[in-house]
């Protein structure tokens, strides 16, 4: 996977266990009272509300990468000096709310606060999208990446995985916040240390290395066009053939047996649950 699609997704799973980030988890939990299909369903109308914003953020982005694609150089060179110092800014706990950059972000997060259930959720997931005072130079760092690209399909393709970065703990954590104990609860919100007199956040110390070590990979690796393969060539070309066996008809049935045999097991649990409860 892409370098960038890999920061991304990290990017926004630390966006929202970010001390301003914590502040969403109340409010969502309120809109998904349930769990199962209910919390699934308010998870991918939150996600759906995340895509409104973000994706046409990324392509924005990318439109403004793609007008200087002549300076290509120039604009790896601009990109990597602000994700390093978006980076610092992260380490440091200096933020800023992207929803005042904005028309309209205030009142949207107004309204998110004001209604009720599906629509109270799908308004949230939108406002999660750009709000957040400590998240601003998280979403920042992946605007800058977007804007580098140079191909809108990719710059906004970055901004749906940050936004499936920030959904996937999110309901993991809505699914499980009433069976896991106040230890777990307290290593995920993180803890405050002090260096020199200046209070630090684990979270925001973590993400903004991340930030600032993108940076680095991002200049000298010429925008990561030179970044080596994850997977060496000869792996690749190994993996490619033994995926051919894969290709038949025997492998289908077995794998359509496996779905059938794992549905027959959920609707068994749950009819089981039913009548223990009745």
């Amino acid at each position: 996977m892409d370098i960038g699609l890999v920061t991304a997704f990290f990017g926004g799973m630390l966006a929202i266990l970010s001390p301003c980030g914590a502040l969403l988890l109340p409010a969502f939990f309120a809109s998904t009272v349930g769990a199962g299909p209910r919390l699934m369903l308010h998870g991918s109308i939150f996600y759906l509300g995340l895509l409104l914003v973000l994706v046409p953020l990324g392509v924005g982005a990318g439109v403004i990468g793609t007008l200087f694609l002549t300076h290509r150089t120039l604009i790896i060179g601009v990109a990597s000096v602000i994700l390093v110092v978006f980076g610092l800014l992260q380490i440091f706990g200096i933020g800023f709310d992207a929803a005042r950059l904005l028309p309209g972000g205030q009142a949207l997060q107004q309204r998110a606060a004001s209604s009720v259930g599906i629509i109270k959720t799908f308004l949230l997931g939108a406002a999660s999208g750009v709000a957040g005072f400590c998240a601003g130079p998280i979403l920042g760092a992946v605007l800058t990446l977007a804007a580098a690209q140079g191909d809108l399909f990719t710059a906004g393709a970055l901004l749906a995985v940050y936004g499936g970065g920030m959904v996937v703990p999110l309901i993991i954590i809505a699914a499980f916040w009433g069976k896991i104990g106040d230890r777990s609860r307290r290593v995920l919100r993180g803890r405050s240390f002090t260096v020199l007199g200046r209070e630090f956040h684990t979270t925001s110390v973590i993400t903004g290395v991340l930030i600032v070590s993108v940076g680095i990979v991002f200049w000298m690796t010429n925008g990561l066009v030179d970044l080596p393969s994850l997977i060496p060539t000869s792996v690749s070309a190994w993996l490619q053939g033994q995926s051919s066996i894969l290709a038949n008809g025997w492998v289908d049935l077995a794998a359509i047996l496996v779905l059938a045999a794992g549905a027959l097991l959920v609707w068994w649990r749950a009819r089981a649950r039913a009548t223990t409860t009745d």
